[in-house]
């Protein structure tokens, strides 16, 4: 590819055309009602996004099982009981000419003890965070039948995605959840099918794929996001990736996202755990270009992006399009902005803490705050105390927990 304006247009494999190659990244919300739906305040936010300019966006995390959540209030579609509450999300963020693609995931062993739900996995490896393993239980390797429902249950929650009125889906392969989990070789010591060789690592996530794009139409996007590196010695990595988008070719994918890390090493908020360096904004740039090179998938990076120069040094690459998350939690409008104020910088908030694992849920807790204010129609605030923030949020994530734990118990009676 030429080098391209951020602001022109692009056309996906599919025949979409997004209006710019701006994409608002996925985030997780947790602004679910009390029934795991969106509600008010998730088309409150999404139509800022819409409304300050991004082309295409990405929701945070629509989980294909409701006993398996990366949060108390996260969003859950397995059935049409709840459909019109769907429809009405997609619309609101459809408005402004953008479009919007459901991120849909499973957590697979990153599913936290006091919720209370399925701690699953390839094999029984447990998260590893020091002293805040006990955060998390050992998962349960997934039996043959089981890995088979979560592959149909993925095929599922796309199609009625697709029904719901959503342009497209993201299945969500990186950041340490379930399918990441069977693509790295630190978490899945299988010796079936499911397990092994990458071909075998990864054929969950192909099956998922070949299964989605039979079942939704043919303008319908289907996107990847993967990780570039688990960014643990022995983990996954970008000789690994580089394979693994090799096997997507002729699949139907029309995007592939390539990002970094998990819970015990989060790459994707700029910190790793095996101390590689990352660059200081477009954290993946460099992995993103080797794979760019030579895919004929559209390539897509996220990472640490707030500025239009960093935005325009990423398209040079052959990458297609541009992830902008953080940087519009405290700037919806950034992309709007950029046109007439180029030198335009966005922030993002930096917690230095000497517990990697405290920092990271503080800078979470920050960008969730942010996301509640601006799904009340409430301005971005600057300058969020750390800790005060991370209390707040425990003390919201404990209220909600409980809600939650109280629905599941009585669905189970």
């Amino acid at each position: 590819m030429t080098q391209s304006s951020v602001f022109s247009p692009f056309t996906l494999p599919c025949g979409r055309v997004l209006k710019n190659r701006i994409v608002k990244a996925a985030m997780e919300e947790n602004l679910a009602t009390a029934e795991q739906t969106p509600g008010a305040q998730l088309r409150t936010l999404y139509q800022s996004w819409a409304q300050g300019g991004a082309g295409l966006l990405i929701t945070g995390n629509v989980m294909v099982d409701r006993l398996a959540m990366t949060g108390p209030a996260g969003v859950v579609l397995e059935n049409e009981a709840h459909l019109n509450d769907f429809k009405r999300w997609a619309k609101a963020a459809q408005t402004h000419d953008a479009q919007i693609w459901m991120q849909i995931n499973h957590p697979g062993r990153q599913v936290f003890a006091k919720l209370g739900g399925k701690s699953v996995s390839p094999s029984d490896v447990a998260i590893d965070i020091g002293k805040h393993s006990a955060l998390f239980v050992r998962p349960k390797p997934l039996t043959e039948s089981e890995i088979l429902d979560v592959i149909a249950r993925f095929v599922n929650t796309a199609k009625l995605a697709e029904k719901a009125g959503f342009d497209g889906v993201q299945i969500h392969g990186a950041h340490g959840y379930l399918l990441a989990q069977f693509l790295s070789p630190l978490t899945n010591k299988r010796n079936d099918k499911w397990g092994g060789t990458l071909e075998n690592r990864a054929r969950i996530l192909i099956e998922i794929i070949k299964g989605v794009r039979e079942q939704v139409g043919p303008s319908f996007a289907v996107a990847v996001k993967l990780n570039s590196a688990d960014f643990q010695r022995g983990g996954f990595d970008i000789d690994d990736a580089e394979q693994v988008v090799a096997m997507l070719h002729g699949l139907g994918v029309d995007v592939v996202e390539l990002s970094g890390g998990s819970y015990e090493s989060p790459a994707m908020q700029g910190r790793t755990a095996d101390q590689r360096t990352l660059a200081r904004e477009a954290y993946f740039i460099d992995f993103a270009k080797r794979i760019a090179e030579k895919s004929a998938i559209p390539i897509m990076t996220t990472g640490g992006v707030t500025r239009l120069a960093t935005a325009e040094m990423v398209l040079s690459h052959q990458v297609e399009l541009v992830g902008l998350a953080r940087a519009l939690a405290f700037n919806p409008s950034l992309p709007n902005q950029w046109l007439k104020t180029p030198a335009l910088e966005g922030s993002i908030p930096q917690v230095h803490w000497k517990d990697k694992t405290m920092g990271a849920l503080a800078v979470m807790a920050i960008i969730k705050r942010n996301l509640r204010r601006l799904s009340r129609n409430k301005v971005p605030a600057g300058g969020l105390s750390p800790i005060w923030t991370l209390l707040i949020d425990q003390f919201r994530t404990h209220r909600l927990t409980k809600r939650y734990r109280k629905r599941i118990l009585l669905e189970k009676r």
